[in-house]
């Protein structure tokens, strides 16, 4: 008898781990000062069974908490501020029970606005888009951020004839895959620069290894890695084109350049996002502007990509989306139709149908997925 109790608790145990698995919380990150007037970051419970989503907390009083970043450990959330030339970057204790995001403290981002963020044991670094600089923040043990201890401030520019060029615009930072570098793409200098990274080090936490230029005009803006770690893909927003990369130990070699639009297009383009489901077998890209869509790619075993399809995103101002933990579904962040669009997403063929769901919430910009 007490065999088979046995048998039934851990079944019962092993259950309720699997129906756990299932709930995930997903973290909006929005602009604050738009007339849709969003609280802050929202915090939902997300169903990956269903896609249903249920509000579990919002992180009020935080100015334009466009960018979100969570600590390995999970325990803490790292924010930008993006306020022009007052940008902030916060630190919040964040419990993932109950979704809550607790502020700690915060510090000048030494950049106007700063558009994206990223972090690992030791640090935090943020890319000022219009400030055209990164900045690297030393973590203290209570999550709390030093102030800067170290600046890289861009100076150059490019032809884009609309003005967005005409001075340096740093877009994204993002750790290679190897954790040996980090990326940094300059969207103002059409150039994406490659730094080693030196996480324990005080005042060379980055060092300039090389720096590719892209095609003029094009603005670089988001990379993503495969799974893999051999391959790389960068997002260009005026053109919306994709430029494919083997990484080695710091290195990118061109292997690809592939368009997102239909040939005669003639709108706003505005790629904005750019990412690899977690098998590795399918690539997505948004652009915003005229467009609104989301273009569909399968990856060859060279990392070569080949079209599969491109779809409306079914609202205006598509800025990042994320594919859930079950690789079933994909979320767009509408920035100005101020709602979240869930997809089904095939797992076989790569292509998106809407599921009819929807999260209204006031001009999202960012989705983070954590446990």
């Amino acid at each position: 008898m007490k065999k088979y109790n046995l048998f039934f608790l851990l079944m019962s145990i092993s259950c309720a781990a699997l129906a756990q698995q299932t709930n995930y919380n997903l973290l909006i990150g929005t602009y604050t000062n738009t007339p849709a007037k969003s609280e802050g970051i929202y915090t939902y419970n997300f169903n990956t069974s269903t896609a249903n989503a249920k509000l579990k907390f919002t992180t009020k009083d935080v100015a334009n908490p466009s960018y979100i970043a969570i600590s390995p450990d999970k325990k803490f959330a790292y924010v930008v501020n993006e306020t022009g030339n007052t940008s902030t970057v916060s630190a919040f204790k964040y419990n993932a029970t109950t979704g809550a995001l607790l502020f700690i403290n915060k510090v000048e981002s030494e950049g106007a606005d700063p558009c994206y963020i990223t972090v690992d044991n030791d640090n935090v670094i943020v890319a000022n888009y219009s400030g055209g600089s990164l900045a690297a923040f030393k973590r203290k043990a209570d999550g709390s951020l030093n102030s800067a201890s170290l600046i890289i401030k861009h100076t150059g520019k490019s032809i884009d004839p609309k003005g967005r060029q005409e001075s340096a615009h740093v877009h994204m930072v993002k750790f290679t895959p190897d954790k040996k570098f980090l990326i940094c793409n300059d969207l103002g200098e059409d150039r994406v620069y490659i730094y080693s990274y030196h996480p324990k080090s005080k005042k060379q936490i980055l060092v300039l290894k090389n720096i590719l230029s892209t095609n003029p005009g094009s603005g670089p803006r988001h990379i993503t890695f495969a799974p893999n770690g051999k391959f790389a893909y960068l997002a260009h927003e005026f053109n919306g084109s994709i430029t494919g990369y083997y990484y080695a130990n710091g290195s990118l070699k061109k292997i690809q350049e592939i368009g997102t639009t239909p040939k005669g297009f003639e709108g706003r383009i505005d790629g904005a996002d750019i990412h690899v489901s977690a098998d590795g077998k399918f690539l997505y890209e948004t652009n915003r502007g005229d467009a609104n869509t989301i273009s569909v790619f399968s990856i060859l075993s060279t990392g070569i990509l080949k079209f599969v399809e491109t779809v409306s995103t079914l609202g205006k101002g598509p800025r990042n989306f994320s594919i859930d933990p079950s690789g079933k579904f994909l979320l767009v962040a509408h920035q100005y139709t101020n709602d979240v669009v869930i997809f089904k997403r095939n797992k076989i063929t790569g292509k998106l149908t809407d599921s009819g769901k929807r999260i209204q919430v006031a001009a999202p910009v960012n989705l983070i997925f954590t446990k």
